[in-house]
């Protein structure tokens, strides 16, 4: 079943910009624009499972005396695992007792400060850890393009908000595929910035790799140009070229990397023809595409999957420290901790992982002299049914599946390089499948105006089409 908001009330079919320039006007009020997303949301909530926290008061407290910001009064939602003062943070989990946060992390304080109205938090998967949000007792989140299906993750229930027409524009975060993934299966905008390239909580900041990038989902190009644009006006990465402001096309022609065979499984025959139709699409405009492997050893997977159970063992060694009495470490799910038992298990080879993961920051720059862009399928295969990564199956089944699917985005998560999402793509049964774009660290401009390309040549489908 599909699933979608889209009415003729104040946000019609605006994206972010759109409505922006409606409020600067003052064709409509931040009240009326609000007050029209948290209708759509209770109307998708029963069907799409979406947010973990409402705060619609809030919001509509803040619609009465919008902020500054280009985006004063678009509302939004911010995933669930940065902190925002006065809303609980439980990372998709429920293994201790909510508590407001006392301030706002410093994501969240950028993000915000863009005159964003924040409707409340948006639901991920256990820690960001599964491509999937199926939480056991939180409930799985489903995309509306096909509610069979799930939205992705881990940012599932932003992605599911912004596909539906609740909010034009909401918060993300990418430690593995996060923002990319479910916008591959809602058919949205995901860009997964540069290391660096945004404010980011002091939890991520820590990590002996910086994996995590935070952004955002969309549902047009000019939406993620304007949100870096506005970002970086309040938070600018000194280390990095400037993104600035971008809203025509690229005007010249690019050297292409075009590669199905992933950094451990490679993409299905499907996703394999759909990718092969892109790298048509780019040959048409003029770009030269070449056949090319990703830069990567044979133990690559083997080395990232080390890696981010480590980030679950780190979890739940911390977590009563961190939660007092309410922490209860059996409420967690399968994969949480299967992926904690296997760091536990495999610590010798821990600094031997991190050191060859590291090295890959050069394998990275080496392969970005020959080509200016490398194109993959986001996704290895379609989206998958509602169960299919159930985290209450065996810790091998679970991550085996995973491992099936994501096989393309952890590569830029571990180099800091940015990679892009774009719905270019639609399977035989109807469901969006994303395209991924990924450049040399600092070269968000170039993907974007990439971007701004195919999307004039190839207009993204709508849901409500």
């Amino acid at each position: 079943m599909r699933v979608h908001a889209f009415s003729d009330d104040a946000l019609g079919d605006l994206d972010a910009v759109g409505l922006a320039e409606h409020l600067g006007a003052g064709k409509v009020s931040a009240q009326e624009v609000v007050d029209a997303a948290i209708a759509r949301v209770e109307q998708v909530s029963d069907a799409l499972n979406p947010l973990a926290y409402r705060a619609f008061q809030r919001a509509r407290l803040e619609a009465a005396t919008p902020g500054e910001g280009f985006f004063a009064g678009v509302p939004t939602v911010v995933k669930d695992n940065v902190d925002v003062a006065g809303m609980p943070t439980m990372s998709g989990t429920d293994a201790w007792e909510p508590r407001p946060a006392r301030k706002d992390g410093d994501f969240a304080a950028m993000y915000l400060a863009t005159g964003l109205v924040p409707l409340g938090k948006s639901q991920l998967s256990e820690y960001g850890f599964s491509a999937s949000a199926e939480h056991p007792r939180l409930g799985a989140v489903r995309t509306p393009w096909n509610t069979e299906h799930t939205a992705g993750a881990s940012s599932s229930g932003s992605g599911a908000l912004v596909a539906a027409g609740a909010v034009p524009i909401a918060h993300a975060n990418d430690g593995g595929g996060s923002i990319r993934i479910p916008a591959s299966v809602n058919g949205l905008v995901g860009l997964k910035p540069t290391r660096g390239r945004l404010a980011q909580d002091k939890q991520m900041r820590e990590m002996p790799i910086r994996i995590v990038s935070d952004g955002v989902l969309t549902r047009s190009v000019r939406d993620t140009a304007a949100f870096y644009r506005e970002a970086e006006r309040i938070h600018r990465a000194l280390e990095l070229p400037p993104v600035g402001d971008l809203t025509r096309p690229i005007k010249r022609r690019l050297r292409v990397a075009l590669n199905t065979t992933g950094v451990g499984r490679g993409a299905d025959p499907e996703t394999t023809a759909l990718t092969e139709q892109t790298a048509a699409l780019l040959e048409s405009l003029g770009h030269t595409v070449t056949e090319s492997d990703v830069p990567v050893g044979p133990g690559f997977a083997d080395d990232f999957l080390l890696y981010w159970a480590l980030l679950s063992l780190v979890l739940l060694t911390t977590g009563r420290p961190t939660h007092g009495r309410s922490w209860a470490k059996a409420q967690h799910d399968n994969l949480t901790l299967g992926l904690a038992r296997h760091a536990r298990r495999n610590l010798h080879r821990l600094p031997g992982a991190i050191s060859r993961l590291k090295r890959a920051n050069a394998q990275a720059e080496a392969y970005y002299e020959r080509y200016d862009v490398a194109l993959t399928p986001t996704l290895a295969t379609p989206t998958p049914l509602v169960g299919h990564l159930d985290p209450t199956q065996s810790y091998d089944v679970v991550i085996d599946k995973l491992q099936d699917w994501v096989a393309f985005t952890p590569w830029q998560n571990v180099t800091g390089a940015p990679a892009i999402s774009l719905p270019l793509a639609t399977t035989a049964s109807g469901l969006p499948q994303g395209m991924m774009f990924g450049a040399a660290p600092g070269h968000e401009a170039l993907l974007i105006e990439l971007a701004y390309e195919l999307e004039e040549a190839r207009p993204f489908a709508r849901i409500q089409g």
